[in-house]
């Protein structure tokens, strides 16, 4: 039986269980207009991949050229602050196009290659193992406030060079430039003050990066400036983009991995079963299962560039785009059985960081962190048991994270 599409997706169906929500989308209209917002959303994994492999056709300066109001609507009195959001969110180098996108992309690609990446694996297990030693002593804890947000949080922090007493501080401000993806009217006040705050602070690391390099990234922006592929303002908020990007996505890689985990005990057995003899080792290949089953981010946004035609229906040049990773991912035409959790999956040709130009930088730093984090829980503890059985999520449009995830140990 079909049923109408309801088109709120900050509505707590599609907020709780996205891949109910999209899933419907994409089996009864995968190229489907959404009236309550004004924007095609494309469900398809086939759809998915070929818009983002034809990045000519669809453009990624969505804060730089869409001047519609945002949606859902926010305060009329807080248009004066959502002009100043969209000017720093269009300095971000995913927020263009070629060929700028990749001169940008290209000062920071030698610090992301998987062989610079897989240096940090032995501090990634000493944090890991500090703090499960620290859980452990508690005979419990909440995996999103004591392990998923503060393992990758002190990573990203290590690589901006940033002092270890600082990552609470820089974790608070971070979190206000999640509201960009969520639905609250009042959403861009606390999103200003986050942006304002970051940069307040970062500016004078990068002064001083720019007279001293370091060995970190805010250094690696800083060389683009003097290189003149970057300008000042676009080296402080691209410095604030890889804060939140480096670690906001794995934190909910772990966290829901965890909770996937928990749910499918049998794949928690054949985890922590592992006798490492099969190629890719199984915790690679539950990892990538990790971010196929239950993906850390849900949606990406483009504009059409030109006119085009996709699944019957015909997108108008400068059209809104948003495709779901929510719906790509479980599509059964790409996948057996998709909505089972199968760690044993391979290949597994998931679209969790997306694909073509605009692949995700730190995809290897997400996987490294994801891999060692699994592997050391399945190691440690014979069961996770979970505390609740509320599962409450944020209400953002482009993040899939839980609130809090109680466990009990062993």
């Amino acid at each position: 039986m079909v049923t109408a599409i309801n088109d709120d997706m900050f509505s707590g169906a599609a907020i709780e269980d996205p891949y109910a929500y999209y899933g419907q989308i994409r089996s009864e209209d995968p190229v489907h207009w959404n009236e309550k917002y004004n924007l095609w959303v494309l469900t398809r994994y086939e759809d998915v991949v070929w818009c983002t492999r034809h990045n000519e056709l669809f453009s990624s300066a969505v804060f730089k050229n869409d001047h519609r109001d945002p949606y859902p609507q926010i305060d009329e009195s807080d248009m004066g602050l959502y002009d100043d959001v969209r000017k720093f969110f269009a300095s971000w180098f995913i927020q263009h196009d070629r060929p700028v996108h990749m001169d940008m992309r290209r000062v920071l690609h030698g610090y992301f290659t998987p062989k610079a990446m897989e240096q940090w694996r032995p501090m990634v297990k000493s944090v890991i193992k500090d703090l499960l030693d620290e859980a452990d002593e508690q005979g419990e804890m909440d995996i999103m406030r004591d392990f998923a947000t503060p393992l990758p949080l002190f990573v990203i922090a290590q690589m901006m060079g940033m002092p270890y007493e600082d990552r609470k501080f820089i974790r608070v401000l971070a979190e206000k430039l999640l509201f960009i993806g969520r639905g609250d009217i009042g959403r861009m006040k606390p999103l200003h003050d986050g942006i304002y705050e970051l940069i307040d602070y970062l500016s004078p690391v990068v002064e001083e990066r720019i007279k001293h390099p370091e060995d970190d990234f805010i250094s690696v922006l800083a060389d683009g400036e003097r290189r003149g592929i970057y300008t000042r303002e676009q080296v402080v908020s691209n410095a604030i983009l890889l804060l939140l990007a480096g670690h906001e996505t794995t934190i909910n890689l772990i966290c829901n991995g965890s909770l996937a985990f928990m749910q499918h005990p049998d794949q928690w057995r054949l985890l922590k079963e592992d006798q490492g003899d099969v190629v890719p080792p199984l915790i690679n290949r539950a990892t990538e299962e990790c971010l196929r089953f239950d993906p850390p981010v849900k949606s990406i946004q483009r504009i059409a560039v030109e006119d085009v035609e996709l699944g019957g229906k015909l997108i108008r040049k400068n059209d809104r785009v948003r495709w779901f990773i929510s719906g790509a991912n479980r599509d059964p035409e790409q996948f057996e059985n998709p909505n089972t959790f199968d760690i044993n999956r391979w290949p597994n040709a998931h679209v969790g960081f997306g694909s073509g130009i605009h692949h995700c930088l730190g995809a290897t730093l997400a996987r490294l962190e994801g891999q060692e984090a699994f592997k050391a829980l399945a190691e440690r503890y014979d069961t996770l048991n979970l505390k609740t059985k509320q599962f409450d999520y944020q209400p953002s449009i482009t993040f899939r994270s839980l609130k809090a995830l109680p466990v009990s140990l062993n």
